[in-house]
């Protein structure tokens, strides 16, 4: 089946989809994106994704392109649409058309939207987490507003590439100070020796996870303990456990990190429990 895709009011096939040369988004990096997990074909917590979406926009100064309940349904027709069962729906929001010029466009310039969906197979994902994933650490190199999920993105491919060629499946920032904050496309989380879980505060160092918000929420069912703080490689390397999360991913134990195996080097009780439990508190529509 050919995939089909929304842009800017119309549900056009994916192959022929197209955006003006004269698109913010691709001139200036100027716009925000979100991406859902589909489970079941159903979308889970999209309500946090759109107030998620809502204050990165409000951070940048972009209108919001339609209300809530138009957003909503553009969402569930491409999902439907594409017939996606298990996967992903992605939106991204830019400050629209204009000529090229650093500064705002006119006032009244329309956003420009685009949302796609697509297929991915759960076996996959379960696999993963059965056998673990690695990362490796990688010097911070993004602009100090990590926490607007804006689509200037070149720092974050930068860290997945080199973690692909060292053969690991995530890269996880280090900051100037030491501290790992979050990874390429992920929020990072060890587990120490005395059983709580660490992971950096929701500043505005890191991008607030709607998994990460999620998890918090089944921690507190497993009457697991949060240190909500930064932790440096070094308390990585002593940890007994560690993982990743992210909507694409869910929750991914992680084995090892700079080749130094995390614990007994398998996955552990505390991530394998949390990914386990996750749509137990997630929200579906």
């Amino acid at each position: 089946m050919s995939r089909i895709a929304y842009v800017n009011g119309r549900y056009v096939p994916h192959r022929d989809a197209a955006v003006h040369i004269e698109d913010r988004g691709y001139q200036f990096s100027d716009g925000v994106y979100e991406v859902c997990e589909v489970r079941d074909g159903r979308l889970v917590d999209e309500r946090r994704h759109m107030e998620r979406l809502a204050r990165s926009l409000g951070e940048l100064r972009i209108p919001n392109p339609m209300t809530p309940k138009a957003l909503s349904a553009v969402l569930h027709e491409t999902v439907a649409r594409n017939r996606v069962t298990n996967g992903i729906v992605y939106l991204q929001v830019t400050r629209g058309v204009a000529r090229r010029d650093h500064a705002f466009p006119p006032e009244g310039t329309l956003p420009a939207v685009v949302v796609t969906a697509r297929t991915i197979e759960r076996w996959k994902g379960e696999r993963e987490a059965v056998n673990g994933v690695t990362v490796v650490s990688y010097p911070e190199n993004r602009w100090s507003r990590p926490d607007i999920k804006s689509v200037s993105l070149l720092g974050n491919v930068l860290a997945k590439q080199f973690a692909k060629e060292k053969g690991a499946r995530e890269a996880w920032y280090v900051d100037r100070d030491g501290f790992v904050t979050e990874g390429s496309s992920s929020n990072a989380w060890i587990v120490t020796a005395d059983n709580k879980v660490m992971t950096h505060g929701a500043s505005n160092g890191i991008l607030r996870g709607i998994t990460r918000t999620v998890i918090l929420d089944v921690m507190k069912a497993h009457n697991v303990t949060l240190d909500e703080r930064p932790f440096t490689l070094e308390q990585a390397f002593a940890a007994k456990e560690a993982f990743v999360t992210a909507a694409s991913q869910i929750v991914l134990p992680v084995i090892s990190i700079d080749g130094r195996p995390v614990g007994d080097g398998k996955p552990g009780p505390i991530a394998t429990a949390l990914r386990r439990d996750f749509h137990n508190h997630a929200e579906f529509t």
